[in-house]
């Protein structure tokens, strides 16, 4: 498996995948310790909880949000962060269309296609 990304990733020539219903991602740069990611989501799009052993950081780019980090619900939206610890259970609810950023240490390897 490649474990690192050229050195500039164009919006343009990368390919948006499916991250579930109503949602999707496009892989902006990684290697073994870090990986960047792009996730668009449609209104009513559920990122449904979930834990990973990864540290996560997450910038909403645009957009409202209702994330659940370790049962404590807020809203969020453009211009706030959210950061999950690794092993945290941990979701979002869409509200209004936007996009977030989401920056994984190390490296989520589920999301490189094998």
């Amino acid at each position: 498996m490649k474990t690192s990304s050229g050195n500039f990733l164009l919006e343009d020539e990368i390919l948006w995948e499916s991250a579930g219903e109503g949602m999707k991602r496009q892989i902006m740069g990684y290697d073994g310790q870090i990986m960047l990611v792009k996730v668009k989501f449609n209104d009513g799009a559920i990122g449904y909880e979930h834990a990973h052993y990864h540290s996560q950081s997450t910038y909403v780019v645009s957009g409202v949000f209702e994330f659940v980090v370790d049962g404590v619900k807020q809203m969020v939206k453009e211009g706030d962060g959210i950061y999950i610890a690794p092993n945290v259970l941990h979701g979002a609810k869409c509200l209004e269309a936007g996009i977030l950023i989401d920056v994984f240490s190390p490296m989520r390897e589920d999301f490189l296609k094998k």
